[in-house]
């Protein structure tokens, strides 16, 4: 059997953040690996343990009982396990070690929180508290309108708006689609439109010195907005909740919101039908929120 040469896990680190960048992964997605790993690394190097390819399974159980020692929820858990369980596949895959030690991890049992959901008055009080930050008010009616991801809308770009359509670029093993756009957004969309600074950078929403406008920016003014509008402990993702719900309690057919959306299984949609007063009809127009 081919010996496989010893390699550093701060190494093999570096190499997986690099393949995970040559696939186009989103940066909150990759510093969220990289968080997860160098944690990981940095415990077994206290314990002597620097290879990667010396890892044992045993090892990792021992750093996710730490974990859960210093009080890290079964969630927080699980999602490490996760990044376990890709790096550790992505090095044997590659032939950087002979066998994954994080094959057998189990991840804990935990309840999952059903989606929130805005109500009609809630998502009207956020829409009116941005009404004069006319940037901002285009991003929330766009989030709001299309269930569109933040990372998805940071990455539209200006031709990806036609004059009632909205191209979504793959992103993150997310396929292509096309979301449909109601007069409210696309007037929003040309507001904004009209104050943009000029750049030669083609992305929709940009800064006042024409650079793309960051996730992180995009979420903590929106944290603002949805502070300013007393909706009190709201996230990003409630948009999409939202728009997900309601279009369902309105009869829009599943399958067909689930390609809006991009959902992979059609189960990630159904979830949102759960105590949704459901129309008797199946539609496939979007209702305006």
């Amino acid at each position: 059997m081919e010996l496989i040469e010893p390699i550093s896990f701060e190494s093999a680190i570096t190499k997986f953040v690099s393949d995970l960048r040559s696939q186009k992964r989103s940066s909150a997605t990759i510093t969220a690996y990289t968080g997860d790993l160098t944690q990981a690394q940095k415990y077994l190097a206290d314990k002597k343990i620097t290879q990667a390819t010396t890892v044992q399974t045993l090892h990792l159980q021992e750093f996710l009982d730490h974990l859960s020692t210093k009080g890290y929820s079964a969630k927080s858990v699980s999602r490490k396990i996760n990044s376990l369980k890709t790096f550790f596949k992505f090095l044997k895959i590659r032939d950087l070690n002979t066998f994954d030690p994080a094959r057998d991890l189990v991840h804990p049992k935990y309840d999952s929180a059903k989606p929130r959901v805005l109500s009609t008055g809630e998502y009207k009080s956020i829409r009116e508290s941005a009404r004069l930050d006319i940037r901002m008010s285009a991003i929330i009616e766009i989030l709001l309108q299309t269930g569109i991801r933040i990372s998805e809308l940071a990455n539209i770009r200006l031709e990806d708006v036609t004059k009632n359509e909205l191209i979504v670029l793959p992103l993150e093993n997310n396929p292509r689609r096309v979301v449909p756009l109601h007069k409210c957004v696309m007037s929003s969309i040309q507001n904004f439109l009209s104050i943009r600074p000029q750049t030669a950078d083609n992305h929709l929403f940009v800064t006042k010195t024409g650079k793309p406008l960051l996730i992180r920016n995009i979420r903590t003014s929106l944290d603002r907005y949805f502070q300013l509008a007393g909706v009190k402990s709201a996230k990003v993702n409630d948009l999409r909740n939202t728009f997900l719900a309601h279009q369902l309690a309105a009869g829009l057919d599943p399958e067909y919101l689930s390609k809006i959306v991009g959902h992979k299984r059609l189960t990630s949609t159904y979830k949102y039908l759960e105590g949704a007063p459901l129309s008797t009809s199946t539609s496939t127009k979007l209702i305006e929120l």
